[in-house]
């Protein structure tokens, strides 16, 4: 099976006042495609930082990053904006809906930006999205109108519209109570059988094990042994 990501030798290091943290500490990792990862270690290991290098968010000091066989630190801004819009889907804690948009406009909205589909198109692809997390009857509800499970199903449906190979999912049920967090990850492990999409996931929580077909746990910044 092909690898969907590619790391080698990868740190990252931030000043804070007159120091350097080091976040990440030279991390190898090759992620396959259509794999359901779960990136463990408590908060303050690097975990959102790697996530965020893979996601093209930030930028790493030292090492090489590939995603779908791109090398990432070759790519101008234009093209790590392509990237992200056409390969990688984002499934953050906060969800990151805009307030203004519903929930049918939130998921259209990464496709109204590639500029590749009819306006009838846009609109079929959200609904189908927003059925699929079982969201049928609140298309037309405000994110401050949702539940959290809610709102995080949206963002599950916006990340997954555009059909990426890549969803980064930054600890996906941190603000979710139990019973909804559950129904998330059987919604996302559910998509990554049937769609073939690759989810990796960053957390603290040892009840999403269950449902990863890989775990990586990194302390300090470094993988260590489980």
């Amino acid at each position: 099976m092909a690898n969907i990501v590619e790391i080698a030798g990868l740190t990252k290091d931030y000043p804070l006042d007159k120091t350097i943290v080091h976040a990440l500490r030279g991390i190898d990792l090759n992620i396959p495609a259509g794999t359901l990862m779960s990136i463990m270690g408590p908060s303050g290991s690097g975990k959102t930082t790697l996530l965020n290098i893979i996601g093209c968010v930030d930028k790493p000091t030292a090492g090489s990053v590939k995603v779908a066989g791109i090398d990432i630190s070759s790519l101008n801004d234009r093209k790590i904006t392509d990237l992200r819009l056409h390969q990688i889907g984002f499934i953050f804690q906060t969800f990151n809906l805009i307030p203004v948009l519903n929930a049918l406009e939130n998921v259209e909205f990464p496709l109204q930006i590639m500029h590749k589909f009819t306006a009838g198109q846009v609109r079929s692809k959200a609904k189908k999205l927003l059925e699929a997390v079982g969201l049928a009857d609140y298309m037309h509800h405000r994110p401050a109108e949702l539940s959290g499970g809610q709102r995080q199903r949206v963002a599950i449906a916006r990340a997954l519209v555009t059909e990426p190979s890549l969803v980064l999912a930054d600890e996906p049920t941190a603000n979710l109570d139990s019973v909804t967090g559950a129904s998330i990850l059987d919604l996302m492990a559910e998509m990554n059988k049937s769609l073939g999409t690759t989810f990796i996931f960053s957390t603290h929580d040892s009840h999403v094990l269950k449902y990863a077909k890989s775990i990586v746990n990194i302390h300090d910044g470094l993988i260590v042994e489980g």
